[in-house]
């Protein structure tokens, strides 16, 4: 019976370990779903500002969505899959999130720089009157 038992361990043990290295087919690729992580939660700050009425906000919601997958070429099934797959991933997930969160924090500061205002230059008189 422990010969049995040491068997089935092994080949659990020997099955897991053979992990493939590649994306099932359906899945959307990391860069891909990179971009398309990264504008989805920009999609969903963006929902923060709309007025919290439900029907409005659902409709709001549902149509940028529909935009952002087709902005993407995919649908809000295959990105359910290739979420799904990512999450049995947690290191390849880590990455993702590390390069959209990188990709959020570049763009932010983009903005911030953009509506920074800008410092005033005082002319000297001396320098305006010699012209």
């Amino acid at each position: 019976m422990q010969k049995y038992i040491t068997l089935f361990f092994s080949v659990l043990l020997y099955l897991s370990a053979c992990k493939s290295e590649t994306t099932p087919k359906g899945v959307i690729n990391e860069p891909q779903m990179v971009n398309l992580l990264t504008d989805l939660h920009i999609v969903d700050g963006t929902l923060y500002t709309v007025p919290q009425v439900p029907d409005s906000l659902y409709k709001y919601a549902s149509d940028k969505y529909v935009q952002l997958f087709k902005k993407h070429h995919t649908t809000a099934a295959i990105f359910k899959k290739s979420f799904k797959y990512y999450t049995t991933q947690p290191d390849k997930l880590q990455e993702i999130y590390t390069k959209v969160d990188a990709i959020i924090k570049a763009k932010l500061d983009s903005l911030n720089r953009a509506n920074a205002p800008k410092p005033v230059v005082k002319k000297n008189k001396d320098a305006v009157s010699k012209q």
